[in-house]
């Protein structure tokens, strides 16, 4: 049974600007093993797809709670990784549902959606 479902969507030049005015910013958003993912892209505005994409997911997983980053969980109980196949996977601390999660990317926007099933 779907027990939630969250979208987010944000702008790749707005996470652009916040990781170039705060060198935190990447590990204020972004688990250990996500840096290490981030750390292999070389390109700048591919580093900026990646995080954005990342803080759309998290953000969307708030939604999907009805609770929103910050309430019951942060940035950092999130983390995002590939299966084998490249697609997203999602694992939070605590949380026991199937998390389903989508994330693509334009130009100028990234986008995530997150499915919480039981």
């Amino acid at each position: 049974m779907i027990r939630g479902i969250g979208i987010d969507l944000v702008e790749v030049e707005r996470i652009f600007t916040a990781m170039e005015k705060n060198k935190r910013f990447i590990n204020r958003v972004l688990t250990e093993e996500e840096v290490l993912l981030f750390q292999n892209i070389s390109a700048t505005y591919r580093r900026a797809e990646f995080v954005a994409g990342r803080f759309a997911a998290k953000e969307a997983f708030g939604k999907a709670m009805g609770t929103g980053i910050g309430s019951t969980c942060s940035f950092q109980d999130i983390t995002i990784l590939k299966s084998e196949q490249g697609a997203p996977t999602m694992k939070v601390r605590g949380c026991d549902f199937n998390i389903w999660v989508s994330i693509s990317h334009s130009q100028s926007h990234a986008i995530a959606q997150v499915i919480l099933e039981d």
